[in-house]
């Protein structure tokens, strides 16, 4: 019969309608100071934990394989925990990669 063709700025206009809202609801809605703890703590800590759900899948499908994957943030973790550099952090952890996938 006859082909829709997709109109690709429609697209884009709700994309930005939608993500003005999503801006722009909670500073409308919410206009006085949050005093519940529970809510103030969520809040606190989104951004970290929307941070690690972005990463951590990353860091699995990194490298070859998911055991020199997970060795690599197991020493990340193990030497941040120990108060090392952000430097320490990212050398440790290729070091271990680059070790583990020497074996494996």
């Amino acid at each position: 019969m006859f082909a829709v063709k997709p109109n690709v700025y429609i697209y884009i206009l709700i994309a930005a309608g939608v993500t003005y809202l999503i801006r722009m609801l909670p500073l409308v809605l919410v206009r006085k100071e949050i005093q519940n703890t529970t809510v103030k703590s969520f809040l606190y800590y989104v951004p970290y934990v929307t941070l690690s759900v972005m990463t951590f899948p990353a860091i699995l499908t990194a490298t070859n394989s998911v055991i020199s994957a997970a060795g690599g943030f197991a020493a990340a973790v193990i030497i941040a925990f120990r108060g090392g550099s952000l430097f320490k952090v990212a050398l440790g952890a290729c070091a271990a990669v680059f070790i583990l996938e020497l074996f494996l």
